[in-house]
């Protein structure tokens, strides 16, 4: 069936409006994360004790769910975006509240809450609601210089840094953190004022280490690694000395058999083994293009807050990746957090589906009266050509 420029319905405007090319990419990573999880977690489910396909099959329907949520928020408007923002950010402090009192210790952080019976991280949710509010309060700054929004992105921050902070959830704070330091230069504020921000980040970073032996552990082992120590870490950097170019072979790798958080921190070892450094290179080929493909539509954008906003979710989805990433390597310090699409875990599918539904939904061509100007053609006529010249671009 071909959808044309004279369907009017709910889909059909959806289709001519959207970046296919953002829509298709983001489609293959998560048929790749599909692969991934029957290769990596197998292994992991049967030491567990459970059944080989158990963590495979949940993901399944967690990616069902994602792509389910993914096309409702695609179709909703920036206002109707915001209004989903601020319910996300809400809710997600509350849970997370609440968690903080009568959540389980694990690992001697509070950070899962069990609703309906799944385990559900809930400021995986409140990222992304906590970036458009960001974005908002910033450009909101520019147009009505009156309105004190840059302390309200102040406080918007310091809410959730500081619950984070008490799970404690260190790497998640920074993340949320970079995010926000990047709104702000990009606003145009002092770059006094920035690393002025960075010192207190610093110093924020040195007490996590004074206090939380978990967090001096994993720099202490950065900075001064010992090969052959058998920890995650040395066994994921042996994974890609073995796969080699090619890799031994989809469910061949050896590593995932030792690596307990194979399936999920460190998913991105199992891919360099068992497929090799070619494929590792197109999986991050397709993460670059989810986060190029909207930073390219941020910048030719005339509304400060989609501006903002599409620059927020983007750099969101990229630091996250790039912190996996960069422990995979030995680029960074080991931190439990997730490769977004690829890892195992329903939070982080569920959450994750939500910020690219906010994306595909924030890059929609709209008429924009701003963005072209063509003497004798009435307003539909002069939106229509800019979704042309969109379309060639």
């Amino acid at each position: 069936m071909r959808i044309t420029r004279a369907d009017n319905s709910v889909l059909g405007r959806w289709w001519l409006s959207i970046d296919r090319t953002l829509v298709g990419t983001l489609v293959a990573l998560i048929l790749v994360g599909l692969v991934l999880s029957l290769a990596a977690s197998p292994s992991v489910a049967m030491r567990k004790g459970l059944p080989a396909l158990y963590f495979a099959e949940r993901q399944i329907g967690f990616v069902a769910a994602g792509l389910l949520l993914m096309l409702t928020v695609s179709l909703l408007s920036p206002p109707a975006i915001r209004r989903l923002a601020l319910a996300l950010y809400a809710g997600g402090l509350v849970i997370m509240l609440a968690v903080l009192f009568w959540g389980d210790d694990i690992n001697g952080a509070r950070r899962w809450a069990r609703i309906a019976g799944f385990s559900l991280q809930p400021s995986e949710f409140a990222k992304p609601g906590f970036a458009i509010l960001a974005a908002w309060a910033f450009a909101e700054s520019e147009r009505r210089p009156d309105m004190p929004a840059v302390p309200i992105a102040f406080a918007l921050l310091a809410l959730f840094a500081g619950v984070l902070v008490l799970q404690p959830d260190i790497g998640q704070t920074l993340l949320i953190s970079a995010v926000w330091v990047a709104l702000f230069l990009l606003s145009g504020r002092s770059h006094m004022a920035a690393i002025g921000i960075g010192s207190f980040a610093a110093v924020g970073l040195a007490g996590a280490y004074a206090a939380y032996p978990h967090v001096r552990v994993r720099i202490d082992r950065f900075i001064s690694p010992v090969r052959g120590d058998n920890s995650q870490l040395d066994r994921a950097h042996q994974s890609f000395a073995e796969g080699g170019l090619l890799g031994r072979g989809p469910g061949e790798g050896t590593i995932k058999t030792v690596l307990p958080d194979a399936h999920t921190d460190f998913v991105f070892a199992v891919v360099a083994e068992e497929f090799g450094a070619i494929a590792a290179i197109l999986l991050l080929a397709l993460l670059a293009t989810v986060v190029i493909r909207p930073l390219l539509r941020a910048a030719t954008t005339h509304d400060g807050f989609i501006r903002y906003a599409i620059t927020a979710l983007s750099l969101l989805i990229g630091l996250q990746a790039l912190i996996n990433l960069g422990s995979n390597v030995g680029l960074l310090p080991a931190k439990g957090m997730t490769l977004p699409f690829v890892s195992v875990g329903g939070s982080s599918m569920l959450a994750v589906s939500i910020t690219c539904g906010m994306l595909i939904a924030l890059t929609r061509r709209r008429a924009d009266a701003r963005a072209i100007d063509v003497p004798g053609l009435e307003p539909d006529h002069a939106s229509m050509l800019r979704d042309d010249r969109l379309h060639s671009g």
